[in-house]
C-alpha cells in the first residue's frame, strides 16, 4: 500500500547553469546567468560534445550530486543503490542516491548530498520507528511525518576522496568528491563517498527508497512498502561481488540481476567525461574484472 509522505510545487526549485573549466590537474565550476526553474533546467539538458576529456571549458545545464553510500551489515560492507524510473530518458536503472543542487547550495553541494540521503534512504528500526541521521555536527533533516526514534540515529562519515581537486570558484571542495561531466545531459555530477553506520540498538533494520515524482502540477513522495526499491551490493575487499540484495527486518535476500541496467555513474569515465546514458549490469561487472587485471583504471 502506498503512503503519501510529502507534496510540493516543482516551481519552488531553482538552480543555476554552470560554466566549467577543466584541466588534467583539476576542475573548476561556477554559476552562470539567471536562476532556472525545474522545467527550464530540463530543457537545457541536451547533449554536448567535448573533444578532449582532460582539458575543456563549456557551459552546462546544472550541477547534480550523488552519494556512493557504504553500509556495514553483518560484518560486511555494502554499497546502497536505488531503482529509478527516468521518464525523461525512457528507462529504469539502479543508481546511487542523487539529486539536483539548488542555486543557494551551489558552493556547498555536500549539504545537498546529505539531504538526499535523508530524503531517499529511509531506515525502519525494529518496527514502525524510523532513524534520523547525523553528519559530523550536522543533524540531517527529518523530511517526512514519520515516527522518528528518539535517542537513536545513524551516522554519516566521509570516506577517502578523489585524487583530483574540484573547486567552486575560489572555494576548494574539501571532501574531494569524484567529478564527471555527463555529455548526454550537459550536466556536472559530483559523487561523494560516505559511510553509513547504524546504531547498535538497530537490530532488525529495513531499507526503503522514497523519491519524488511528478503528478499533475505537483511533486509527490510516497512510501511503497511492497516495492522498497533500494538494494545492497555486497563488497569483497572493497570490490562489488556481483550480488544484489534487499534488507528487510534484518534479513538479506538475494535478487535476480537479469536484465538490469545501472546509471551512467557506473559507466566508463574518460578524463572528466562520461558519454553513456547507462550500462548493463553484466557489462559493468566485466569492466570491474578487467580493471582488476589493469590496475589504475577508473570503474565508477
Amino acid at each position: 500500500m502506498s503512503r503519501l509522505l510529502a507534496r510540493k510545487a516543482p516551481g519552488n526549485f531553482k538552480t543555476l547553469p554552470l560554466y566549467v573549466e577543466a584541466t588534467a590537474d583539476g576542475l573548476n565550476y561556477r554559476g552562470l546567468g539567471l536562476p532556472l526553474n525545474f522545467t527550464q533546467m530540463l530543457e537545457r539538458r541536451r547533449p554536448v560534445q567535448v573533444a578532449d576529456g582532460q582539458r575543456f571549458a563549456l557551459e552546462l545545464a546544472n550541477l547534480g550530486v550523488s552519494v556512493r553510500l557504504t553500509l556495514a551489515w553483518q560484518g560486511r560492507d555494502h554499497w546502497v543503490v536505488v531503482r529509478q524510473q527516468r521518464p525523461d530518458r525512457g528507462d529504469t536503472v539502479l543508481k546511487l542516491i542523487s539529486g539536483y543542487v539548488p542555486a543557494h547550495e551551489l558552493n556547498l553541494p555536500l549539504l545537498t548530498a546529505i539531504q538526499e540521503v535523508a530524503e531517499e534512504c529511509l531506515i525502519e528500526s525494529d518496527g514502525d520507528f524510523w532513524l534520523g541521521g547525523r553528519y559530523a555536527d550536522t543533524w540531517l533533516p527529518t523530511p517526512y511525518p514519520l515516527r522518528y526514534r528518539e535517542g537513536s540515529h545513524f551516522r554519516l562519515s566521509p570516506l577517502s576522496g578523489s585524487a583530483r581537486p574540484v573547486q567552486c570558484g575560489n572555494l576548494m571542495l574539501m571532501e574531494r568528491p569524484r567529478a564527471y561531466v555527463h555529455l548526454p545531459t550537459a550536466s556536472l555530477q559530483l559523487v561523494y563517498d560516505l559511510r553509513l553506520e547504524l546504531p547498535a540498538d538497530c537490530r532488525k533494520p529495513s531499507l526503503f527508497h522514497v523519491d519524488e515524482r511528478l503528478e499533475g502540477e505537483e511533486l509527490v513522495a510516497c512510501l511503497e512498502r511492497r516495492r522498497p526499491d533500494i538494494y545492497l551490493l555486497p563488497l569483497n575487499q572493497g570490490k562489488p561481488s556481483g550480488e544484489l540484495l534487499t534488507l528487510r527486518r534484518g534479513e538479506l535476500t538475494p535478487i535476480s540481476t537479469r536484465g538490469l541496467w545501472l546509471s551512467e555513474s557506473f559507466a566508463a569515465q574518460d578524463g572528466w567525461l562520461v558519454r553513456d546514458e547507462r550500462i548493463r549490469w553484466r557489462d559493468w561487472l566485466a569492466r570491474l574484472n578487467q580493471a582488476e587485471r589493469e590496475p589504475g583504471r577508473l570503474v565508477g
